[in-house]
């Protein structure tokens, strides 16, 4: 098949051959140097229209990939790494199977075998963007994400992140068996470790960051003046980390964008490592986030990072961790959890019977008492009498299940007892 290009070059070259063309002209016409213009006259003196066609026509090029390879692509698409996204998927074969394609070259085998996108995409709404936050540290994104994360393998979990607005960089994450606020306090713990106190921190309106609104207010809150702060309320503002709600999920998108992201690709990553517990699960994260991070961050505008060092004596334990409000008994115990706490002397006091104190529970699960900031000295108190009986197998409480049997000396009352001749009463006046 001679193409319209060869057709042009077959007309200029019969000139040629006519003697009604020069070759300096047909040379221009032709669009090749004078000498390559005689080469071609000649090859097609010799072999006719053939000379004319590209050498490299009907060639497969040297970088052509085999109807093996695609055949075994499109099987380990639907097998081993069905449900990834196209590039995702790309990269997969890349880092685990040493098969190197490009997303183009994919999606034209995926759409030549009729195989559908897993990743299905709206049409976007039109919005202003929000320019990123030109240093990393000024502003990180809080939010969790409930999904089955396992895909029935396991339980149902939530996965608790923050994102730096600047970089896109995830600076801590962790599974939870739901959306609390220990998993909050843990992101926070590692961001102070790791990078130190950010500026401020973008989350929703949820109860774990601040009271809500239409709650009612305490008799101590009215005395006071103020409302008690949450758990994460309270971390962050001894950590002096400004705490901003945000009123639509569009405005802190790209944390918003970010578990779609996981929601694709650790979900993936998660079924080839076959993990199917929360322990499995959190391993494999950990793992993943410093590759996500390679893959995805971008550099700010400014390279100087905004987050601030921890202030000096401040114990990060102390703060991410969860405070409660007693009052110890006149035997200076503390009450806590099913737990007695004896209160021990110090050089300011002899004794804290009838103080305000504060519980810390911290996050590996042991107990702290302060009070007006100064750590007490505690020790587990010495159990009491009931709680003796009860490790001893006695009953403290009667059985109520059990039928009441009448007492030694008890008798059923007489006809003309009070409380018969009253019951009488009652029921003739009505």
């Amino acid at each position: 098949m001679v193409t319209t290009k060869e057709q042009g070059r077959i007309q200029v070259l019969n000139e040629v051959l006519a003697g009604t063309l020069g070759m300096g002209t047909a040379a221009i016409l032709l669009g090749v140097s004078e000498r390559h213009g005689w080469r071609l006259l000649a090859g097609y003196r010799r072999e006719g229209v053939a000379a004319v066609a590209h050498g490299n026509r009907g060639r497969a090029p040297a970088h052509t990939l085999t109807a093996g390879l695609r055949a075994q692509v499109l099987t380990l698409a639907q097998t081993t790494y069905r449900g990834c996204n196209d590039t995702h998927l790309v990269e997969l074969l890349a880092e685990r199977e040493g098969l190197f394609l490009s997303r183009a070259t994919w999606q034209r085998w995926r759409q030549g075998a009729g195989l559908k996108s897993p990743r299905k995409r709206r049409a976007p709404k039109h919005r202003s963007r929000r320019e990123r936050m030109p240093q990393a540290g000024l502003l990180l994104q809080w939010d969790g994400s409930s999904h089955a994360w396992l895909e029935g393998r396991g339980p149902r979990l939530t996965l608790v992140g923050a994102i730096d607005d600047a970089t896109g960089e995830v600076v801590a994450a962790t599974f939870r068996g739901q959306e609390d606020a220990q998993g909050y306090l843990l992101v926070l713990r590692t961001v102070l470790q790791t990078k130190g106190v950010p500026l401020a921190i973008y989350r929703d309106r949820h109860g774990i960051f601040a009271r809500q609104e239409q709650e009612s207010w305490t008799l101590a809150e009215e005395l006071a003046g103020e409302r008690v702060p949450t758990q994460v309320g309270r971390a962050l503002a001894e950590l002096g980390i400004q705490s901003i709600p945000a009123y639509s999920p569009q405005a802190k998108g790209r944390i918003e964008r970010l578990w779609g992201t996981f929601q694709d690709r650790l979900v993936a990553e998660l079924r080839l490592a076959e993990a199917s517990t929360p322990e499995e699960a959190e391993t494999v994260l950990q793992a993943y986030l410093p590759r996500f991070n390679q893959r995805f961050t971008v550099p700010p505008a400014d390279p100087t990072p905004a987050y601030q060092p921890l202030p000096q004596g401040l114990d990060v334990e102390a703060v991410c961790c969860l405070a409660y409000r007693r009052t110890v008994a006149r035997d200076n115990t503390v009450s806590f959890g099913g737990q007695q706490l004896q209160v021990l002397p110090s050089a300011a006091r002899t004794s804290y019977a009838r103080a305000r104190v504060e519980v810390r529970e911290h996050l590996d699960g042991h107990l702290t008492v302060r009070y007006q900031g100064a750590l007490l000295a505690v020790t587990p108190a010495p159990a009491t009498a009931p709680v003796l009986r009860a490790r001893k197998g006695r009953r403290i409480l009667p059985d109520l299940s059990l039928p009441r049997q009448p007492g030694p000396g008890t008798s059923k009352p007489s006809p003309n007892h009070p409380w018969r001749r009253y019951a009488l009463t009652k029921s003739l006046s009505s």
